[in-house]
């Protein structure tokens, strides 16, 4: 049987859906596209205010030029253990938006879905944090510890929007991060990019390419575009060695995927490409790191390099990871173990029985999150929110009203019993 609080909490919910919906809508609003980035002031200064409605303290901080992180916290009594949500106001980029049916800035509600660029990915999750915060002070229900709220900017670059929270000294006992997992608790894999090049000491005419192919040219010279396909090659086959040797719980097979997702090479057709240049992504499993998985694709690839008599002398290059996709084309994330005993954990489990009727799934997500980021700096971290990942991305983005309605509710009851000294 529900408990008085949590009726309230329901009724509150059910009653103010239309401004539940409002906030959704207001953060959809604001065209915060990431790339090109440095465009997300106004509705930072929104969400700023929006807390300090709330009673919050209110940190708004510069990470980038344009793009604030901003920080509220509301301060409990004191005695309670405290509870953060993190949410990244940044979305992807739209395309054509004569494609959508519905201008991705200029949001509706349709057949029971909010529809617009963020809806799932994440605003609609980032409001519903949000607003439980608010169902609480309107309720009157007492908090003894501190619920933190990092706004954040960059997620959807790889940039340090949730760094600098860390680096800015924000902690708390337990944190959530309302990214579409279809409100199943999550952790997460890992993903670092590499550059890989290919660098000839010379430039040579096209008109000689017969002296490096033909017995009897003479000349020792390569296209680095076609000893790019050798390494290519070779990732293959360490992506299927790591789908059969490479296992984690809760993953599917195969999850540590290796994209070569864009190559830069050459200068025009009278030239053979004296450069070649890969951008790669690697995901990895939370029991490896970032670092570890650097080094098993250099030792493979060097051993592709020693096959070949001219990569031999002329080996690939890595620069690995970066701080943006925007600054300097490189990204990594932690990954997040799922600790399912874990006391935060087994809060929010509750908390989600009582709303849906039945424990949560759990599952580790097939994409990534600043989840990592909370992880590595010793913060039980779990990625739990309203939503689908198959809507994130897309054209016509949405997000299920009644998803938004009950990840409310279950943020209200996390909150209010985590929180409590009751």
């Amino acid at each position: 049987m529900a408990q008085e609080w949590q009726t309230q909490i329901d009724g509150y919910v059910a009653a103010h859906e239309g401004d539940l919906l409002a906030l959704a809508r207001d953060l959809i609003a604001h065209p915060t596209v990431s790339p090109p980035g440095r465009n997300t002031a106004a509705a930072q200064r929104f969400v700023a205010d929006y807390l300090a409605g709330l009673g919050a303290a209110v940190d708004l901080f510069e990470v980038y030029p344009g793009d604030p992180d901003v920080v509220g916290t509301l301060r409990g009594a004191g005695g309670g253990r405290s509870l953060l949500f993190n949410g990244h106001v940044d979305v992807a980029e739209v395309g054509l938006e004569a494609d959508w049916r519905h201008p991705p800035f200029a949001p509706v509600v349709e057949n029971g879905r909010l529809y617009g660029r963020g809806a799932a990915d994440m605003k609609g999750g980032l409001a519903a944090a949000l607003f439980a915060a608010r169902c609480l002070r309107d309720l009157g229900l007492p908090l003894a510890g501190d619920v933190v709220f990092e706004v954040v900017v960059g997620e959807e670059s790889g940039e340090a929007g949730t760094v600098a929270c860390v680096e800015r000294g924000y902690r708390a006992d337990f944190a959530v991060v309302p990214e579409p997992t279809g409100l199943t608790v999550s952790g997460q894999g890992g993903v670092v990019t590499a550059w890989i090049t290919i660098q000839s000491p010379e430039t040579l005419h096209d008109g000689i390419r017969r002296r490096i192919i033909h017995a009897g040219g003479g000349l020792f010279g390569a296209s680095a575009i076609e000893k790019m396909v050798k390494v290519i090659q070779g990732l293959q086959e360490l992506e299927r060695h790591w789908a059969v040797t490479k296992s984690y719980p809760g993953f599917p097979p195969g999850a540590t995927t290796i994209n070569p997702a864009v190559v830069e090479g050459g200068r025009h057709p009278a030239f053979l490409a004296d450069r070649c240049a890969l951008w790669c992504t690697f995901h990895f499993y939370p029991d490896e790191t970032a670092e570890g998985v650097a080094a098993e694709v250099e030792e493979h690839v060097r051993r592709v390099a020693e096959a070949d008599v001219w990569l031999r002398q002329h080996p690939p290059t890595f620069r690995w990871g970066g701080s943006s996709m925007i600054v300097d084309r490189g990204e990594v994330f932690p990954a997040v173990p799922l600790d399912r005993e874990g006391p935060g954990v087994q809060c929010l489990a509750a908390a989600h029985e009582s709303v849906l009727g039945d424990l949560p799934d759990y599952q580790m997500w097939p994409s990534v999150s600043d989840a990592g980021w909370l992880a590595r700096a010793g913060i039980p971290a779990v990625v739990y929110g309203p939503g689908e990942l198959e809507q994130a991305h897309t054209l016509d983005e949405s997000v299920a009203v009644a998803d938004l309605l009950a990840a409310a509710r279950v943020y209200a009851r996390l909150m209010y019993d985590w929180c409590s000294s009751h």
